[in-house]
């Protein structure tokens, strides 16, 4: 970009509220996008598990196999070009393409495979969990993983389950392939560069990190060396912006392309000048309880909870056109979904229930949101419905990074938040709500389960795991259904709502690609009609 389109670019991005007159469009080889991205903790692979971090790792970073722009619901080769699994031995063996690069320069080698997945492991970071499904240990992850020749890596892996399960997790975030060279030489009293990779990046992927600076901003550079073809585009910066109001201002006034986190109001007055895509999502959202806290303990409160939900009065108002109802913790559209919503708003009924069982209100329950649209509306929502049985909500709104690290920590009352799949597998979601067998204060785990401290029955435990040991694809669907049937049922976590997003941009965008999750949203194809 020369001095000129550089100066324009940055006092644009400079004067948001500018009047429409005062500003130029943005270049046309720059997409500037307005987001909410304060839930970002971390950005390097091997430790980034937010909606918004999630995003990034698939611009700069690919896996052996993955989900790509292309067609987001099938599983081609990512950095390996064929593979050959062999499920009576436990092995996959991947040959790599010929060619590949990192944006350091540095060719793809068996050795960044290997590196990659020891490094995930020796980490032990929040996502490290999906891959230590497959037996994976510090222990063993030598013989686990290991090169054959120059351009061969096999797999090995343990458990009751196909290879079909595995290259799902392998396409997994964690599983995003970096450079081992370039890592080695930023690493710092051991961490194996964990704190140069969340401030750059060593992948092979589509775009590099250009810049980073948290809850202000992501800037990603095109690569031009990709396998698959060099983007369109020379740039993408990601704004964050987390008014939905201002994100509306910047859209309609050409200050950016593309806004991400707008009201159904907003969307409906945005005017023919801009244009509005809807995209069925993976991410479930939910209201759940710690069960340290005694008074939220009894299963009646689990109960009349699913009956203090206003479902039909959010989606018809406030969350139009950006959720549905949808009461089971694996999302509707899926093999082995549960689309019955058996609960409707019905205080006489929670009130009963309550009182029933012997429950003394009213109890005071503190509950943490992320203080952006729409989840500080759902908050005042449960805040004003649960009043009208005596459970009465203190909101408590914080940043995504905020209430998410409290989440893991364990140290909420009440959590209103969201959960998408790890992996396009119902596994993912069944071991987050449906199984726990190691609910001790030291044995953290990524699941939203250990998370509300909720030791789960061992009779959930046992058919989580006899789900995903079960080769049948129809017998496997049967019992994730059977599962979601149990939990919506009885369980401290409350599942209300899919999402669905919809995303309002110029009329010059083109190709924009937003998959079911968050690691499905791809830029590299997206281009800017003159």
């Amino acid at each position: 970009m020369n001095f000129f389109r550089a100066a324009l670019l940055a006092t644009a991005l400079a004067l948001p509220m500018a009047s429409t007159a005062s500003l130029a469009a943005t270049p046309a080889d720059v997409l500037v996008v307005a987001q909410n991205i304060d839930d970002i903790v971390a950005i390097d692979p091997a430790q980034a598990y937010e909606f918004s971090s999630g995003e990034y790792v698939t611009q700069v970073y690919d896996r052996l196999v993955q989900y790509d722009a292309e067609d987001p619901t099938k599983l081609v080769g990512g950095v390996a070009s064929e593979w050959v699994a062999d499920d009576a031995a436990k092995t996959i063996t991947f040959t790599l393409r010929d060619g590949v690069k990192f944006h350091s320069g540095n060719p793809l080698r068996p050795e960044d495979v290997i590196y990659t997945f020891n490094r995930v492991i020796a980490l032990n970071k929040a996502p490290a969990f999906i891959l230590t499904q497959l037996g994976w240990t510090p222990e063993n992850i030598e013989q686990m993983v290991t090169a054959d020749g120059a351009n061969k890596v096999v797999v090995k892996y343990e458990g009751d389950f196909s290879s079909a399960f595995v290259l799902n997790v392998l396409a997994a975030r964690p599983g995003s392939v970096i450079d081992a060279e370039t890592v080695k030489a930023n690493e710092v009293d051991g961490d194996f560069g964990n704190a140069w990779l969340n401030a750059n990046s060593a992948g092979t992927g589509p775009f590099k990190l250009r810049t980073y600076r948290a809850g202000e901003m992501l800037a990603l550079e095109a690569n031009p060396d990709y396998f698959k073809g060099a983007p369109t585009l020379r740039q993408v910066i990601i704004r964050h912006v987390a008014e939905a109001a201002t994100q509306q201002l910047m859209l309609k006034s050409g200050d950016i392309d593309m806004a991400k986190n707008l009201t159904p109001d907003q969307v409906g007055g945005l005017g023919e000048d801009v244009k509005v895509e809807t995209y069925p999502q993976a991410a479930v959202h939910f209201l759940s309880f710690n069960q340290k806290i005694e008074t939220l303990t009894s299963p009646a409160v689990w109960e009349a909870a699913r009956y203090l939900i206003d479902y039909k009065g959010m989606t018809d108002s406030f969350l139009k056109g950006q959720m549905e109802t949808h009461q089971a913790f694996w999302p509707k559209g899926f093999p082995g979904s549960l689309d019955e919503n058996p609960y409707s708003f019905d205080p006489e009924k929670a009130k009963k229930i309550l009182a029933d069982a012997g429950v003394t209100t009213p109890i005071k329950v503190t509950l943490d949101v992320i203080n952006s649209t729409p989840f500080t509306d759902m908050a005042q929502s449960l805040q004003a419905s649960f009043g009208q049985a005596g459970i009465n909500f203190e909101i408590l709104p914080g940043t995504g990074s905020q209430v998410i690290t409290k989440y893991r920590a364990r140290t909420h009352e009440a959590m209103l938040l969201y959960w998408g799949p790890d992996f396009m597998d119902p596994h993912s979601n069944a071991k987050a709500f449906a199984y726990n067998e190691d609910n001790a204060d030291d044995k953290y785990q990524s699941t939203t389960t250990w998370r509300n401290a909720w030791a789960v029955p061992e009779e959930l435990n046992k058919e989580t795991k006899a789900a995903l040991a079960e080769a049948d694809p129809a017998k496997r669907d049967a019992i994730y259904v059977d599962l979601q049937k149990k939990v919506q049922a009885n369980s401290p976590i409350v599942v209300m709502f899919q999402a669905q997003k919809q995303v309002a941009m110029s009329p010059s965008v083109e190709g924009y690609v937003n998959g079911a999750n968050s690691d499905f949203v791809y830029y590299r194809l997206v281009k800017k009609a003159q």
